[in-house]
């Protein structure tokens, strides 16, 4: 197995943390060189192609990973890398007793995976030992009453509730839009933070939004997903055209940062909010679904950037929408990955058996 690192930069093997650490950054942030018609350069390309294999929350969450795991040989005198498999069950152990969840603790040992990977040595995290140390985990977790966290669905009347208490101002039709937008399309935070103005086609019978990137297309291709026209005050696509020409926005990201620019005299009101050039990242967006809620009387805890996915989802099921479809919508490689966004609500109410006992 080759080292997928820059030439020059060989990987820093039985080095101190510190290093490793920086090198794994470099290495998991590469960016293409010029063309130069030489193997040294496209060994170099094929690195950076390699690390964009893999979505931008994921490399920011394998960075945040590796970094622990370095802070923590740091403190124990180990060597990150090439790690010992005892040493890495050792620490997602130790990370456990610190309060981390095991879903935190799964993307701790994959950052591991790709650290040993990019370096070209043997992976540590498939042995044995880790293996069970990481089943225990997850079985004692279970054992104490630990659920996945998932964020309430904002199904057809929540979301119209959470509209209801909108107001029309430019904040007002920027939220309701990103609102509809996301739920219509059943698309995640970081879609609707990267969407732009060239990204939206018009169609005979709504909007075609090209997304370039999306989790569910594993080997990068864009992906279309469709934007009905609605009957209702609920239409995503005008509720879109408001926003853009209230904003005036006609290219580059479609949704948003609004600042407030100074008052031009000392007794003046608030100004009115204006539209910056900056898309809104999708920790904004997430904060802004929960404000929302929180203004139409819900907890704003129980909602996140993945309420809107959710409650699309949630609703053509309730709706009796083919699984297929549903499928096709969340953008899912498979149904197993489907369930995790579906709430099934009472299941006494929908008890496939009900009326036949």
């Amino acid at each position: 197995m080759s080292a997928l690192s820059r030439p020059g930069s060989q990987p820093p093997l039985g080095a101190p943390p510190e290093a490793v650490r920086a090198w794994f950054d470099t290495a998991a942030a590469a960016v293409l060189p010029p063309p130069d018609g030489t193997l040294a350069g496209a060994r170099v390309a094929a690195a950076a192609y390699a690390s964009r294999a893999r979505a931008d929350n994921t490399r920011r969450a394998y960075r945040a990973g590796v970094r622990a795991w370095c802070a923590w040989c740091d403190a124990h005198g180990l060597v990150p890398l090439p790690a010992a498999p005892d040493d890495v069950a050792a620490f997602l152990a130790a990370e456990r007793l610190r309060g981390l969840s095991v879903a935190t603790l799964a993307l701790r040992r994959a950052a591991i995976r790709a650290l040993h990977f990019l370096a070209g040595v043997p992976v540590p995290t498939a042995a044995a030992g880790v293996a069970a140390t990481m089943a225990g985990l997850q079985r004692d977790a279970a054992a104490r009453g630990a659920r996945p966290g998932r964020k309430q669905a904002a199904t057809l009347g929540v979301l119209r509730d959470i509209l209801a208490a909108i107001p029309d101002d430019l904040p007002g039709l920027r939220d309701r839009a990103l609102l509809l937008v996301g739920f219509a399309g059943a698309l995640r935070r970081a879609e609707l933070a990267a969407l732009r103005v060239e990204h939206v086609e018009a169609a005979p019978r709504g909007l075609r939004l090209i997304l370039p990137r999306s989790k569910g297309a594993r080997d990068g291709r864009a992906v279309t997903v469709a934007l009905p026209y609605g009957r209702s005050e609920l239409c995503p696509v005008r509720a879109l055209r408001r926003w853009q020409e209230a904003a005036g926005i006609s290219e580059g990201p479609l949704f948003r940062r609004l600042f407030a620019p100074p008052p031009r005299r000392a007794d003046a009101g608030p100004p009115a909010p204006v539209p910056g050039t900056a898309a809104l990242d999708p920790g904004s967006i997430a904060r802004i679904v929960r404000r929302r809620a929180a203004a139409a009387g819900l907890d704003p805890a129980a909602f996140g950037g993945h309420s809107l996915k959710r409650g699309a989802l949630t609703t053509g099921m309730e709706h009796g929408a083919h699984p297929a479809r549903l499928k096709q919508l969340a953008r899912h490689r498979s149904y197993a990955a489907l369930d995790a966004y579906l709430e099934l609500g009472d299941p006494f109410e929908s008890h496939p058996l009900n009326g036949l006992l």
